[in-house]
């Protein structure tokens, strides 16, 4: 068990970041889910910039590393691409 003063608050604010971590990561996950899911390629294209938004803003927080990012957004672009 933490000892001083600031060891106490680190844990509260840890928890607290890899809270809100996880519900970033797990929100950008379900974006992507989602737009794989679509069958319009009308819809997927407007799906898109908000998914690779997402993606960009996870890997500035350092929530995702930057060429896992790069890997998932060109996925889903050959994706959209693909759809007719």
């Amino acid at each position: 068990m933490a000892n001083h003063k600031s060891a106490i608050k680190r844990i509260r604010s840890n928890e607290k970041k890899r809270v809100l971590n996880k519900y970033q990561h797990k929100t950008a996950r379900n974006a992507v889910k989602n737009l794989k899911a679509l069958t319009s390629k009308k819809e997927a294209e407007k799906e898109l910039p908000k998914v690779t938004s997402m993606l960009d803003k996870l890997t500035k927080r350092n929530i995702i590393h930057k060429n896992k990012a790069a890997n998932i957004k060109s996925k889903v672009m050959r994706f959209v691409n693909g759809l007719k």
